[in-house]
């Protein structure tokens, strides 16, 4: 990503140059307050929103022009993300793997997804009888199991309860180590879960990159104990020096 501006009918600014890479592999941690530009920059990524300026580039194909390969690199799961309430789980899982799989490799998909899900006989219930837990197991599922090069993942664990969370984390470190060369772009509020997820941190304040680093390196460079206090820190001395 290079210099990426995106700019709102009405002139609001979601992103404001903002420049940082995901090496091939590696688990990226986008933080930062409530409209820093996190959800604007994963759209921008996935190919749902085209930048105003600055490029970005996945794997080599720029999100504009290259869109559709882009498209077949990434999985996205978006912070609400939804599923059709009258399908099961398995029909839905079925559906949405079937969008950029066929054949065997579908039905590989299929039962990889099925297993990283573990619902059991819940799975061929109605996805309307599922809690947020289930509904949100279910969809990174088939994120996990679609074979991305990239993926691109929006709150992960928002609103889920901390075993659900902890399941949740856990199985997104195993894809990673699992398929090597294969990156993750994760934003998230919650720092702890950052902390022990994330190879690299980005902390975005009102759509730039305010700090970069490591997790310890950050907290090595602000002598702080956690990076909630790092996020206190660079939020702080940013909007201090903004004033």
């Amino acid at each position: 990503m290079r210099e990426l501006v995106k700019v709102y009918p009405g002139g609001t600014r979601g992103v404001d140059g903002l420049t940082f890479t995901v090496s091939s592999g590696e688990i990226y941690g986008l933080v930062g307050p409530n409209g820093s530009g996190k959800t604007t920059t994963l759209r921008v990524v996935a190919t749902l929103l085209k930048p105003t300026g600055g490029s970005v580039r996945v794997f080599g194909h720029d999100v504009v022009r290259d869109a559709m390969r882009v498209r077949r690199l990434i999985a996205y799961l978006p912070e609400e993300a939804g599923a059709y309430r009258d399908l099961t789980g398995l029909d839905f899982v079925k559906f949405v793997l079937g969008v950029r799989l066929r054949g065997r490799e579908l039905e590989e998909a299929v039962e990889e997804a099925l297993e990283i899900a573990d619902l059991g006989s819940d799975i061929r219930r109605p996805v309307r009888g599922y809690s947020k837990g289930m509904k949100r197991l279910l969809a990174l599922s088939t994120v996990l199991a679609s074979g991305a090069m990239l993926m691109v993942l929006d709150e992960p664990t928002a609103g889920l309860d901390v075993e659900h969370s902890i399941r949740i984390r856990n199985l997104i470190a195993e894809y990673s180590r699992r398929r090597r060369g294969a990156s993750v772009l994760v934003s998230s509020h919650n720092m702890l879960e950052v902390e022990h997820l994330c190879d690299r941190v980005g902390i975005l304040y009102r759509g730039r990159l305010a700090a970069e680093g490591t997790p310890e390196g950050l907290k090595a460079e602000r002598s702080a104990r956690n990076l909630e206090e790092v996020f206190v820190s660079v939020v702080r001395g940013v909007a201090g020096g903004a004033r």
